[in-house]
C-alpha cells in the first residue's frame, strides 16, 4: 500500500541518514526544511517542501495527503529561550495542530536525552536501566523546551486521540563520539529500526522510548523500545578499544561526565556555550 511521510528537518544530518534506510517501494517521503536538502544516493520516491515550522500555513499544507510524520525538525542545540520555544515548542504545536486537522494520527516525535538530563545511573534502583519514561528534568533550555514538546503530545494523544511516540535520543551518529558514546550511542541502522517501530507498532496511544542501541555498557532501559517493537542490533563496544585509547577508561559509575543523562550539559552555565 503506498504511504507517504512527512519528515521534518529533512536537511539535516539525522534525516540525511534516514532517507535510503527508509526507503521503500510504494513510500513517498516528503522533506520539510528551511532550505532544501542534499542529494543522497540510495533514496526512493521524495517530494521537496521548503518552509519554517513556525509558519503554521505552510506546515499544514506539508500535511496534506500524508500518513505518518516523522519529526526531527528544531533547534538542535542550546539557544535563548526565545528560540528554542519559538523553533521547538511553536513550531511542535503548528505540526500536532495540523495533524489533527488532517486528521492524521501517527507521529514519531524526536524529544531528547537532554529532556531528562539531570536524572542519574541508578543501577539498585534499576538493574535493568534507567526507564525511558522518567519525569522531565531538562539540563538546558534546549532540554526545557523538549519536555515542553512531550507535555503537548500527550496533551495531543489524551485530548485528540493521536498515536505520539516521543523518542529521547542519545548520540546519534555514524560512531559512538568520545567515551559516553559507549553507552549512549544509537547507529544510523537501529535509528532506522526504531523509526519503522514508532510507525508500525498497533495503537500506541502516549509512549516515551529511549533512541540508543544495543550497546553493551548501555545504562538505558530497552524495555520501552521492545514494547513497540523495536529491537536494537548494534553495539558500541566494537569501538571501545579505539575511543579508550583515545580518552581513557570511562568510569560510568562516578564520572558525573558520564553517569548523568545529560552528560557534561548539566555543567553548562544558563546562557553560556549558546
Amino acid at each position: 500500500m503506498a504511504q507517504r511521510i512527512l519528515i521534518t528537518g529533512g536537511a539535516g544530518k539525522v534525516a540525511t541518514s534516514l532517507r535510503p534506510r527508509l526507503a521503500a517501494p510504494g513510500r513517498t517521503l516528503r522533506l520539510l526544511d528551511i532550505v532544501a536538502p542534499p542529494a543522497v544516493a540510495g533514496t526512493g520516491d521524495e517530494e521537496i517542501v521548503v518552509a519554517s515550522l513556525d509558519d503554521a500555513e505552510a506546515v499544514r499544507a506539508a500535511c496534506d495527503g500524508v500518513d505518518a510524520i516523522v519529526h526531527l525538525g528544531g533547534q538542535s542545540t542550546e539557544a535563548e529561550a526565545q528560540e528554542v520555544l519559538r523553533v521547538n515548542a511553536f513550531g511542535t504545536y503548528n505540526l500536532l495542530e495540523a495533524a489533527r486537522r488532517h486528521d492524521l494520527r501517527r507521529i514519531m516525535l524526536a524529544s531528547s536525552t537532554h529532556a531528562a538530563g539531570f536524572h542519574v545511573r541508578d543501577d539498585a534502583a534499576f538493574p535493568d536501566g534507567l526507564p525511558a519514561d522518567l519525569p522531565p528534568r531538562p539540563d538546558t533550555l534546549y532540554g526545557w523546551s523538549k519536555a515542553t514538546i512531550e507535555a503537548l503530545a500527550h496533551l495531543y494523544v489524551d485530548r485528540f486521540g493521536l498515536d505520539i511516540i516521543c523518542v529521547r535520543i542519545g548520540l546519534w551518529f555514524p560512531t559512538p563520539p568520545q567515551n559516553r558514546g559507549l553507552a549512549t550511542w544509537l547507529s544510523p541502522d537501529d535509528g532506522a529500526r526504531l523509526v519503522e517501530a514508532c510507525l508500525s507498532a498497533p495503537s500506541p496511544g502516549f509512549r516515551i522510548v529511549w533512541g540508543v542501541s544495543r550497546n553493551t555498557r548501555r545504562w538505558w532501559s530497552l524495555a520501552e523500545g521492545e514494547a513497540i517493537g523495536y529491537f536494537p542490533k548494534d553495539d558500541a563496544e566494537v569501538y571501545a578499544a579505539e575511543r579508550i585509547a583515545e580518552f581513557g577508561e570511562p568510569d560510568f559509575r562516578k564520572d558525573p561526565e558520564l553517569n548523568r543523562v545529560g552528560g557534561w550539559w548539566c555543567d553548562w552555565p544558563l546562557g553560556r556555550r549558546m
